[in-house]
């Protein structure tokens, strides 16, 4: 079943009135992304007051920008994180079940061009099916050359030897976030974009609130929580540095910031509905090429980052190094003039002691809840799969460090998103209405749902998510609300004063269409 009958109305003024009318809340969370957002729904779900502030727009950083993976890690596998990968692969198959119309299955071939390949990698395959158990979505299989081309017709055929095909999950991050935003209010959480948290407040020596500010309208706003949760990602140490004692001195960073690029290019580079997986590339990193929404995804990269800009440069022999490899696999090697858009995620790695942020390529993958002196939890790491265990183990440590009360089990399991439908049928390929699942109606319902500004796009759908998405600029729509500023930067470049004035029509503020032409430029710009 569905988890509300009618879209719940999701109005600025009505968020704000609100905010300002809070008593105590139970749970204050500050970072809307993957991780924030799965705390307040697994929260809200067992029956607490809860309020989470973002301060630009929800999937803004990390959360949108993954390479749309629902997996386990078979490079963690490699890497000896059993306890990782069987609980990723557990998580895989509860994101699938429960958003079934931004989730699905897809099959990944790995192609061997040296004899040693297909059996080697077909082993370690084999323990990742062993690990899924009855989670798994399919058996890893033995191709031929022949078979591994009718899978994949676009990568080379000379010295083809074979390829093992197994399978993975694929998602829609941004909207994912956002379903996770919307269910959480549908719970009861107050859930509200561009509203910066500006400070902490303690008293005798331990959190007890926060204040914020409306960037609309520059109102600030004062949340008293029992309990106060750093969900902000990379950037969990700027709140830490604003905790009790620690605003005197510097803290000691938790994260060291990994940056991971995609290029995106068009389907008819690697046509089909099978992704490539190249476990080891020349330097040791993977190359995945993974069909999305009609394009195609190349990606990704590992490399330190030590500044934490909200749109980070691609590095030229980031660009090189995607680029070269996939030009060593694939039949028609893509260039920099095919690039479609180019996108820079920085993920959140927990730094070990002994690390100075050199080698992320060797730093974990799993999440860390921190509780400071002042009561302040931090949780950060992990990744996109993982966002549901990740939201338990949070609220697990705030209990068992006394600043909840004991709280009932998790019931976000077997909870269906927004959208998820009675039948639960998988999204296909297709960009437009599949990815609204039940709520799709709803959108067509709308004016202008016969108005199409470019195939997969409607004005209903910018007055869909404006009204019912927290969709408040021409970005939020056209980079998150649908996906376009990732799949193709030009194209969103050319419909943003037709989505701008939607927009303006629909929430009366300035859609900041300037700021989105500026952002458009970037992804479209392939650094030479």
């Amino acid at each position: 079943m569905t988890t509300q009958a009618s879209p719940q109305e999701s109005g600025r003024p009505q968020l704000l009135q609100a905010l300002a009318g809070l008593g105590q809340v139970d749970l204050a969370i500050i970072g809307g992304g993957a991780t924030g957002l799965g705390v307040a729904l697994d929260a809200a779900q067992r029956g607490l007051s809860v309020v989470l502030l973002e301060s630009h727009d929800f999937a803004k950083g990390t959360s949108s920008r993954a390479t749309k993976l629902v997996h386990g890690g078979v490079r963690y596998l490699a890497q000896g994180n059993i306890a990782l990968v069987r609980e990723a692969l557990h998580e895989r198959a509860t994101l699938l079940h429960n958003a079934p119309h931004l989730a699905r299955p897809l099959p990944f071939v790995v192609p061997g061009y040296k004899c040693w390949e297909v059996p080697f990698y077909g082993v370690g395959l084999k323990a990742y099916d062993a690990l899924a158990g009855k989670a798994g979505l399919g058996s890893t299989e033995f191709l031929s050359s022949r078979q591994t081309l009718q899978c994949m017709p676009g990568v080379k055929q000379q010295g083809l030897k074979g390829g093992v095909k197994y399978w993975d999950g694929q998602f829609d991050d941004a909207r994912l976030a956002l379903a996770l935003a919307r269910t959480a209010a549908a719970q009861g959480a107050l859930i509200i974009n561009y509203c910066p948290v500006t400070e902490l407040i303690h008293e005798q020596g331990k959190v007890v609130g926060l204040r914020c500010t409306d960037n609309e309208s520059g109102q600030a706003y004062t949340v008293n929580a029992r309990c106060v949760v750093n969900a902000t990602g990379v950037w969990v140490d700027h709140i830490r540095q604003k905790d009790g004692d620690a605003g005197e001195r510097p803290v000691q960073p938790m994260v060291a910031p990994s940056q991971g690029v995609h290029l995106v290019v068009d389907s008819d580079f690697f046509p089909g509905d099978h992704a490539l997986l190249v476990p080891k590339t020349q330097d040791g990193r993977v190359l995945f090429a993974v069909p999305w929404l009609g394009k195609v995804i190349l990606g990704t990269t590992d490399t330190p980052r030590h500044d934490l800009s909200r749109e980070p440069d691609a590095f030229v022999e980031e660009v090189n190094f995607i680029l070269g490899e996939a030009g060593r696999y694939l039949k028609r090697a893509p260039t920099r003039a095919d690039v479609k858009s180019i996108w820079v995620g920085l993920r959140p790695l927990v730094r070990p002691p002994d690390n100075e942020g050199n080698n992320t390529k060797k730093i974990s993958r799993e999440h860390t809840v921190l509780v400071s002196p002042s009561g302040l939890v931090t949780v950060t790491g992990g990744k996109w799969t993982t966002y549901r265990a990740m939201a338990e183990d949070t609220l697990q440590k705030c209990m068992d460090s006394a600043l909840l009360q004991h709280l009932p089990p998790s019931r976000t399991a077997d909870l269906p998103l927004v959208g998820a439908s009675a039948g639960r049928k998988s999204m296909t390929q297709a960009p437009g209405l599949l990815s609204y699942g039940a709520e799709a109606s709803v959108v067509q319902s709308l004016p202008g749902a016969e108005t199409e500004l470019a195939p997969g796009l409607s004005v209903a759908m910018v007055r869909f998510a404006a009204r019912y998405e927290y969709a408040r600029t021409v970005e939020d729509v056209l980079a998150r609300r649908t996906r376009l500023l990732f799949l193709d930067a030009k194209l969103a470049e050319q419909l943003a004063a037709a989505v701008a004035a939607i927009l303006q029509e629909e929430t009366g503020v300035d859609p900041q269409l300037n700021d989105f032409l500026t952002i458009a430029a970037h992804y479209q710009y392939v650094p030479v």
